[in-house]
């Protein structure tokens, strides 16, 4: 007993060791924080009824298991009816990790590594599973085309391709925003300050020209169409709170303590260049705001 309890002991050991980086991988396959740690706690599942000694790189076997549940699990998403961002309106908006503007703590800059920003997670959410796997996986965790292409059932050609394709779309869709998170700040704030005056000239003199605001009701393009919008909802953003998603300047929209909206803003050399918004309440529900006081 004693034995088989410290080899459980050190399995679980080993395991953990890894769990950071798969919960990652999970994260950008799923963009839902609860879905990633179900991925991750079904991986163990699945190494705790194999014979783990014989497992040569227990890292590559864990990513490529989470690869496989989380594929199941997008695919799965398809047949409850949860369509892709093209077949609709709007988007998918994925689950925001928020933080306050104290800093990020250890285990989220483990999560949010690699700028996996929300502009990131939304386009991640127009690609088809396969694309978003060989993506994820290739790109982003350097797993070779030829361990990603038996999970997707296509050859390391195909596999290829697929990763391919879909860099094309994040990179049309998610462009890499200023480093300098201080500015990201300044801009967001300028943002909100014309927001709440109402003054359509200041909002659109922050924001770029081809800006463009994705929301689950719609997506909006163009300054003055994003500006026109904006400045209806001033008095959300005078109870807009400052705080980090998924580590760049946004903010958190709270009434009666309670989330009502989350924006994520991609500043891109000074401007605002991309809004993501999550308002649908049901999601926000499960936001902890309680975070941002820590």
């Amino acid at each position: 007993m004693n034995g088989a309890g410290s080899a459980n002991e050190f399995l679980a050991e080993r395991f953990e060791s890894h769990r950071g980086r798969l919960r990652a991988v999970a994260y950008r396959m799923l963009g839902s924080l609860a879905e990633a740690d179900d991925a991750v706690q079904e991986a163990w599942l699945r190494l705790s009824r194999v014979d783990a000694d014989r497992v040569d790189n227990l890292g590559g076997w864990l990513t490529t298991v989470v690869g496989r549940v989380c594929l199941d699990m997008l695919r799965s998403r398809r047949t409850r009816g949860e369509e892709p961002l093209e077949e609709g309106p709007g988007v998918r908006m994925p689950e925001p990790v928020l933080s306050p503007f104290g800093g990020v703590d250890p285990e989220q800059e483990a999560l949010l590594a690699d700028s996996v920003g929300i502009a990131l997670l939304v386009v991640l959410g127009t690609l088809t599973p396969a694309e978003r796997l060989a993506f994820v996986l290739h790109d982003l965790f350097a797993v070779p085309f030829d361990e990603i292409a038996p999970i997707v059932g296509r050859t390391p050609a195909a596999s290829r391709q697929l990763a391919s394709r879909a860099r094309r779309r994040v990179q049309g869709g998610a462009p890499a925003p200023d480093p300098d998170l201080a500015r990201q700040r300044e801009v967001v704030e300028a943002f909100l300050a014309a927001a709440r005056d109402g003054d359509l000239t200041a909002l659109v003199a922050v924001l770029d020209p081809d800006v463009v605001a994705r929301s689950e009701d719609g997506v909006t393009a163009g300054a003055v169409n994003v500006a026109s919008n904006a400045s209806r909802f001033a008095h959300l953003a005078r109870v807009a709170r400052p705080a980090f998603v998924n580590g760049a300047a946004g903010v958190v929209v709270i009434e009666g303590g309670r989330p009502v909206g989350v924006l994520a803003f991609t500043v891109v050399r000074g401007r605002i260049a991309v809004i993501d918004i999550l308002n649908d309440p049901r999601r926000l529900a499960g936001v902890d705001v309680t975070v941002l006081d820590r």
